[in-house]
């Protein structure tokens, strides 16, 4: 979540451009997805006081920020949307059953008689697909158009096998078709015609577009007026086909396009999503860079740090510029993908058609977001180094926070978030059920955490270690496989070790975490939030001294965030298990103890130590306890067989 979206401030800057913007919830899920010919005033219409009616009222009470992408014609704003709502399903926008998807105009170029038919569906098959567009009824009349100006069948006969079986069919004798089915025409000169049909729907539609004009003023002027307006007709059918659009392609292929606008201090690379042929999503990335660095430098190495961490490599990546170092990162992405991966620089068609629009979306972004980034840096990189000059560090790079949460030590669990250039990683919390602590010792809790947590990623690292030395010696003989790279990624989820630990509390956890680093030969820096009598942090503990910090830094700021957020998912995370199982504890084990007596057990003891030193008579003091249940109780936990594992 973007927690510095400022939304009258971000309105401002939304350009009067045709485009597609896609509304943010508290959590960052997608929960509408609109189309604009103009996205400054669509947008706006949202946050207007006019009564919008329910369920839009009710969304935009949940809008926490929005983004857009810029498109060059409503086409492409249109087909975007549809690509983008299928992919997220957004709980705002109707979703049609049917899943009805726009036309294309599919070549079949498989058969030796290519046919030019409609389709709903893009398949991966020998044939060549246009499209999709917005009319049905143009793509019908387009296809009619192209089988009548070039003579393409329109038959359904297999050929050659069909060839002299039937006599030919009623276009062949209204001159609309060279009857192939009859052996008329040679194959190379249907060829011929279906690849000038293939040059119409790949974009050269002038030759046509001259000859229907020319035809359509010769019949106005004969005074044909008919034969005008059917030219005229057939003349919008062809526009509104000629409309190309770019946001989705025929091949069906996996692909990420990447471009950058930049400026003396300051770049942004934006990335494209394209599977299976559809733009799907985009993501920028704002890059601090010097005077002598060229597109081809920052993109070289945005390449190398993005790909090094993303988990799924796409089979091509189309880039705005040449980076120097071209075959040696087309090597190490094959490499890491297991299969042949290609950097391409398009110089022509709809994929530089493509990759202008990423370059357009990043210019917009580095031109209206600047200020905006340079805030968030200041409260998210510039934190850190504060933080880092605090504590005496060359830099930080990731940091891990944890805390302890339980009520009277009952259904103890830890948390672990972790924090990247001062921004959340929510993927990589983890979350722990303490297994080996009763009672409410945060201490000993805060030991089991921190020993399972390095525990597990030291035990990773060994794997990974045993898994390269494998794949080297496959490698070496010739058998090393594509799931090697997928083997990395899945024995890594622990084995990224921070380069500072945050403990929620002073000395007394810093001392623990310390111990624990200090007993699994691991050397990493440990620093106490450490907080006032009101529970509000006054500064930081560490190397056995306390330093201050001002109150009105980042640093200090960011500081506070994490800390609320580990408290917060430790939090969560417990109110989840009590109300799966309303504590469950090792109460639950005993026999003839049910909620009511637990509850009652609950409330009059402040923990499980207290009720296993306690003898029958004090068993039976809290309400609904009789002896027969209180005896229960004390054989549960004096009985060597029903003691706690």
């Amino acid at each position: 979540m973007d927690d510095f979206f400022d939304i009258p401030t971000e309105l401002k800057k939304i350009p009067h451009q045709p485009g597609v913007y896609l509304m943010h919830d508290e959590t960052d899920a997608i929960i509408y997805v609109g189309k604009a010919v103009d996205l400054y005033r669509r947008v706006h219409q949202y946050f207007q006081s006019r009564y919008k009616g329910p369920k839009i009222e009710q969304m935009v009470t949940r809008i926490r920020r929005f983004e857009y992408i810029v498109t060059d014609s409503e086409l492409e704003a249109l087909v975007l949307e549809c690509n983008l709502i299928k992919e997220h399903r957004p709980k705002y926008n109707t979703m049609l059953k049917d899943d009805k998807t726009y036309p294309y105009i599919k070549v079949t170029l498989g058969e030796e008689y290519p046919r030019v038919l409609f389709s709903r569906q893009m398949k991966k098959d020998a044939s060549k697909y246009f499209g999709p567009y917005t009319s049905s009824w143009s793509v019908k009349k387009t296809i009619e158009l192209l089988c009548k100006l070039y003579g393409i069948r329109t038959c359904r006969r297999v050929l050659p096998r069909d060839i002299g079986k039937e006599r030919p069919c009623l276009n062949y004798h209204i001159h609309q078709c060279p009857a192939p089915c009859q052996g008329y025409v040679t194959k190379e000169n249907y060829q011929e015609r279906v690849q000038k049909a293939v040059r119409f729907l790949s974009g050269d539609y002038k030759p046509i577009l001259s000859e229907l004009e020319e035809k359509m003023h010769q019949a106005a002027e004969a005074l044909e007026f008919e034969k005008a307006a059917e030219y005229k007709e057939l003349l919008s059918n062809v526009r509104a086909v000629a409309q190309k659009q770019k946001i989705t392609d025929s091949d069906g292929e996996d692909r990420d396009i990447i471009a950058l606008a930049k400026d003396d201090r300051d770049a942004v690379v934006q990335v494209f999503f394209v599977r299976e042929g559809k733009l799907l999503g985009r993501e920028h990335f704002h890059v601090t860079i010097g005077n002598e660095d060229t597109a081809g430098d920052i993109l070289s190495v945005f390449l190398r740090q993005y790909y090094a961490g993303t988990p799924f490599l796409p089979k091509e990546i189309l880039l705005q510029t040449e980076v120097e170092d071209h075959e040696t990162i087309e090597a190490w992405l094959s490499e890491r993908r297991g299969k042949a991966m290609h950097l391409r620089v398009p110089k022509k068609g709809s994929r530089e058609k493509m990759v202008e629009l990423a370059a357009s979306n990043a210019e917009m972004v580095l031109s209206r977001d600047k200020e905006r980034i340079r805030r968030e840096e200041g409260r998210t990189i510039g934190a850190v180094k504060e933080i880092a000059s605090l504590l005496g560090m060359d830099q930080i790079g990731r940091m891990e926070a944890y805390d302890i949460s339980n009520i009277s030590g009952y259904e103890s669990v830890g948390s672990m978030v972790v924090y990247e250039k001062g921004k959340p990683r929510r993927n990589e919390y983890r979350k722990f059920r303490l297994r080996t602590v009763t009672g409410p010792d945060d201490y000993a809790s805060m030991h089991e955490v921190l020993t399972r947590r390095f525990s597990h990623g030291l035990r990773e690292r060994e794997e990974m270690k045993a898994a390269r030395e494998a794949a080297g010696s496959e490698a070496a003989a010739g058998t090393e496989g594509a799931e090697t790279g997928l083997l990395h990624e899945e024995l890594g989820r622990f084995s990224r070790f921070p380069d500072l630990i945050l403990m929620d509390g002073g000395k007394g956890q810093v001392n623990i975490a310390e111990k624990v680093l200090s007993d699994l030969h691991l050397s990493i820096p440990v620093c106490g939030m450490v907080k006032d009598d009101s529970h509000r942090t006054r500064g930081l503990y560490y190397n056995n001294k306390e330093i201050p910090i001002e109150k009105t830094s980042e640093g200090f700021k960011l500081i506070t965030r994490i800390q609320d957020e580990a408290h917060r998912f430790a939090i969560e995370y417990h109110r989840s298990l009590r109300g799966k199982d309303q504590v469950h504890s090792i109460l639950d084990d005993i026999p003839g103890i049910g909620p009511e007596r637990r509850k009652a057990l609950m409330k009059h003891f402040a923990s499980i130590d207290e009720i296993r030193q306690a003898d029958v008579e004090t068993l039976m003091a809290p309400d609904r306890m009789n002896r027969r249940a209180a005896e229960s109780v004390y054989r549960f936990f004096h009985e060597p067989e029903n003691g706690e594992q």
